[in-house]
């Protein structure tokens, strides 16, 4: 059932994106924006989403809710942990489950053969930096680590643990029951006192937090500790009264959490919404129409014309590492144009919130398309945004790139592939491999398992050989 569940979310994920959260707990001094976006207030024990907003309001002015002396509480308690435990047991079942790092099958032989392997006319050339990061290995074996802990307990998720279908479906298979996200949120009414629940790799909002704490459950906070680097800089921010410019998407889970850190904020998906900002910051302009044009990703109460005089910039951790440094700079050039260099200090903020895991994967792809292969494999779960920027890359250099989740989007019998485009288009391809010798360039995103990649690999070489008439191994 577990296992089900998880696929049907997978079915469901561009529906649940055009959501997002708004959200804070009564007990904070706030209410569910989403809610009071319908007259109403969100049901006991569910976080709203509805209504598209980032958007948080304060239901009583007196009643201050601080984010960084909560989490510092919180991290005293007997009910959370955030310590992994590199148990080799549960790093076992992992490799064995197929979603860890692969330390025999084709992908670590690749490893030992300069990343290239050739069978027949195809040459694979595996990309330097690859595959699953420190931080989601980590989210994941922590993961493992809290179904041995505590065994005969009933472990619940909020999200899927990492963008990667075949992993979420084995936490499904283990017993971890994912929260339910219903039209009026995600609902945490079946996480009873003393149960378990699994915070994901990107994290979960402070609201969320506050509300498991309240619960009495056990925490097990799996974020990555760069998510985390990249709170504390919007905490930073809300300490100076800077606005905090986040480099993201609006709908995604890690921007939906660093959001919730912050107190003031906007976020930009790419260098020509920044470009906006700054124009408006320069210039002015309409304020209807930039609130309009950045309808669901600015904090509740944002006015264009007086929050944008001292801005710090934070980032998703899975954008694009060249376009968060670009927005960086051009924020920093226009807060010196509009108050002087001597002042810039008190009008603009700055703290290295870049993954590097990240920043490897994104340098190795460009590494790759300078080699010029015939074509590019993108392998990684479709609601994956550093999967995405991977497979960007390749088709910003014109190599004919094919973004699969699985193995089972290719079908071997008919020489098709059914694959994903960088900006979200599903599309099928015939007789998508050539006849004769080519190259094919192969990376992964970072919450990709390796057994992952072997599988797709495996599909492409049998295709080959009954494109050839050799029988398939």
């Amino acid at each position: 059932a577990s296992s089900s569940r998880t696929r049907a979310k997978h079915g469901t994920v561009v529906a649940r994106l055009t959501r997002i959260m708004a959200h804070s707990l009564a007990t904070a001094g706030a209410t569910y924006a989403g809610a009071a976006l319908t007259g109403r207030r969100a049901p006991a024990g569910r976080v709203a989403v509805r209504g598209s907003s980032l958007k948080v309001r304060a239901a009583d002015a007196t009643a201050e809710f601080d984010p960084r002396t909560f989490r510092r509480e919180l991290s005293k308690s007997g009910k959370y942990n955030r310590k992994f435990l590199k148990d080799e047991e549960s790093a076992k079942k992992m490799e064995d489950d197929g979603i860890g790092y692969s330390k025999s099958g084709l992908v670590a032989k690749m490893r030992e053969n300069s990343n290239v392997h050739v069978d027949g006319d195809v040459t694979f050339k595996l990309a330097e930096a690859y595959g699953f990061c420190w931080g989601v290995e980590r989210a994941v074996q922590m993961a493992y680590e809290a179904k041995k802990q505590f065994p005969d307990a009933n472990l619940w998720i909020t999200n899927e643990i990492i963008h990667n279908p075949t992993v979420n479906d084995r936490l499904g298979e283990m017993g971890v029951q994912f929260i339910e996200e219903t039209a009026d949120g995600k609902d945490f009414s079946g996480c009873k006192e003393g149960e378990v629940v699994i915070l994901p790799a990107f994290g979960a909002s402070v609201h969320e937090m506050k509300l498991l704490n309240d619960k009495g459950v056990n925490i097990v906070d799996t974020t990555c500790p760069w998510v985390s680097k990249v709170w504390n800089a919007v905490d930073a921010h809300t300490r100076k009264e800077f606005t905090s410019i986040i480099h993201g998407k609006w709908a995604h889970e890690e921007t939906i959490a660093t959001a919730s850190f912050a107190k003031t904020y906007l976020v930009v998906k790419d260098m020509k919404e920044a470009q906006y900002v700054c124009d408006y910051v320069l210039e002015g302009g309409d304020r209807e129409e930039f609130l309009a044009k950045f309808k669901n990703a600015y904090s509740e109460g944002f006015d264009p014309d007086t929050d944008l005089s001292a801005l710090g910039i934070a980032n998703q951790t899975t954008m694009l590492k060249g376009e968060t440094e670009a927005i960086g700079k051009l924020l920093e050039k226009t807060m010196m144009q509009k108050h002087g260099v001597d002042k810039l200090n008190d009008h603009y903020m700055v703290m290295d919130t870049i993954c590097d895991a990240t920043q490897e994967r994104q340098d190795a792809m460009y590494a790759l398309v300078d080699d010029k292969p015939d074509m590019m494999l993108v392998v990684g779960g479709f609601n994956s945004s550093n999967t995405s920027h991977l497979q960007e890359i390749s088709e910003d250099a014109s190599i004919p790139s094919f973004w699969v989740d699985t193995y089972a989007r290719l079908d071997a019998d008919t020489n098709t592939i059914t694959h994903r485009l960088a900006h979200g288009e599903l599309v099928e391809t015939k007789d998508w491999l050539p006849a004769g010798k080519v190259t094919i360039g192969v990376t992964s995103g970072a919450s990709t398992p390796d057994k992952v990649v072997e599988d797709v690999i495996d599909v492409i070489m049998a295709t080959k050989k009954k494109m050839s008439g050799a029988p398939a191994r």
